[in-house]
């Protein structure tokens, strides 16, 4: 028989296509994901994993290159964001339909903040690029989402690693895929593309300065990014302290950048090589717990 697994997908930018390699491995390891829930990145793998549709997202982005990422980012002079995030899902749309949450083949929860209210709002039903809009919407980077009274932003805010919104049944396991794992002695190689954009507009040179991940520099995004990466990094390690999952899958959080889904097929690679090492340690575990 197959065995039942929760899923739990974190929060982490691009780092989360590593999620899509470790739901490959749960899969060929027999495991059966009977529910998933996720915030930012997390949401949008996970979602995508539920409707069925994961592989064809995958496949689409990988044959995707630097430049190609950075024409699928729609800059706004907004006093609250820098990116719109509205060409990447319409495209997306070409190809992936809108689907009703409630109407997935498997159970799916996206994680959301309500930064007016401090607390997480939690997409069950609707629109499931809504859904993940607002969980994607990166404080002062990604424009947030009206809602009511209120306005959303990244789920991860709040909820980095949303482990309460899966129910767990008898005897499932929980599997957790956090992206904030410790750095990496051998972190994926920065990538240099021949076919670059050159694009010679100020809003785009101005984005691309903001958007600098070096660490030594002073970039907008940069120290917004250092500080709260800081913050939600420091909130996933209590949440797994309080909650520990049975599989608990790490990716070093220095393994790409908010933004580098270029890397998606390094990134998935390594999230297959990560996932492997972890179930093996936990069914060590198991087997050393059993009388």
């Amino acid at each position: 028989m197959a065995k039942k697994v929760a899923l739990v997908l974190s929060s982490g930018g691009s780092r989360g296509l590593a999620q899509a390699g470790a739901i490959q491995i749960l899969q060929e390891n027999g495991f059966q994901i009977t529910s998933v829930a996720g915030s930012s990145i997390g949401a949008l793998i996970g979602g995508l994993f539920a409707m069925g549709k994961l592989n064809s997202y995958t496949q689409w982005l990988t044959k995707l290159n630097k430049r190609h990422i950075w024409e699928l980012i729609d800059f706004t002079l907004a006093p609250h964001g820098l990116i719109k995030a509205e060409k990447v899902f319409d495209t997306m749309k070409t190809f992936i339909p809108d689907m009703p949450i409630e109407d997935m083949p498997i159970p799916f929860a996206a994680v959301a903040t309500d930064i007016l209210n401090q607390k997480a709002v939690v997409f069950t039903s609707g629109s499931f690029y809504q859904a993940i809009r607002a969980s994607i919407a990166i404080p002062a980077v990604i424009t947030p989402v009206k809602y009511g009274d209120t306005f959303l932003v990244d789920g991860g805010i709040l909820n980095p690693i949303p482990i309460q919104y899966v129910p767990k049944k008898g005897d499932e396991w929980i599997a957790v895929v956090n992206l904030y794992g410790e750095r990496s002695s051998n972190p994926l190689p920065k990538k240099q593309s021949s076919t670059d954009s050159q694009s010679t507009s100020l809003l785009t040179r101005l984005a691309r300065l903001s958007f600098s991940e070096d660490r030594q520099s002073l970039g907008y995004y940069s120290l917004v990014s250092a500080a709260s990466s800081a913050m939600i990094k420091r909130i996933a390690q209590l949440t797994l302290a309080h909650y520990p999952p049975d599989i608990l899958i790490n990716i070093p959080e220095d393994s790409a950048g908010t933004f580098e889904f270029f890397k998606a097929a390094e990134l998935i690679q390594l999230g297959r090589e990560l996932a492997t090492k972890a179930l093996a340690e936990a069914e060590e575990k198991l087997s050393t717990a059993s009388p």
